[in-house]
């Protein structure tokens, strides 16, 4: 978000694209998620009022995964936590590259075609 906001003068000016990566935590939530998921939403909420400010301009695209296979529970420091996320990232086959294709294939779209939510996950992933 940040980053984005440095960018806006910019962006204003000339057609461009920004690509947010939020979550399908974004759209659900557990147990002990909640700080996650609180991001995700608000992510998720901050990309469409950013489109919306945009236009027509700027394409806002935000894209949701479900698990993908990163380095996310190596990063996870409350040990009850880490080890629930690792059940579910043993199965993970969704690859970063894959991700980083359904990007590519949105920023390659005509500039009149705007895709502004994916969301993806696995294809095992309830």
């Amino acid at each position: 978000m940040t980053a984005t906001e440095v960018f806006l003068d910019q962006l204003r000016e000339a057609p461009g694209d920004v690509i947010n990566l939020s979550s399908v935590a974004g759209r659900t939530a557990r147990a002990g998620n909640g700080v996650y998921a609180a991001t995700k939403w608000g992510l998720n909420g901050w990309s469409e009022s950013l489109r919306q400010e945009l236009l027509p301009n700027v394409r806002v695209t935000l894209i949701e995964p479900g698990v993908v296979d990163t380095e996310l529970p190596s990063h996870i420091t409350h040990d009850a936590t880490r080890e629930a996320v690792l059940k579910g990232y043993s199965a993970a086959t969704v690859k970063p590259e894959e991700i980083a294709a359904v990007i590519g294939f949105v920023l390659a779209q005509p500039r009149h075609l705007a895709i502004n939510e994916i969301l993806l996950r696995p294809a095992d992933q309830p």
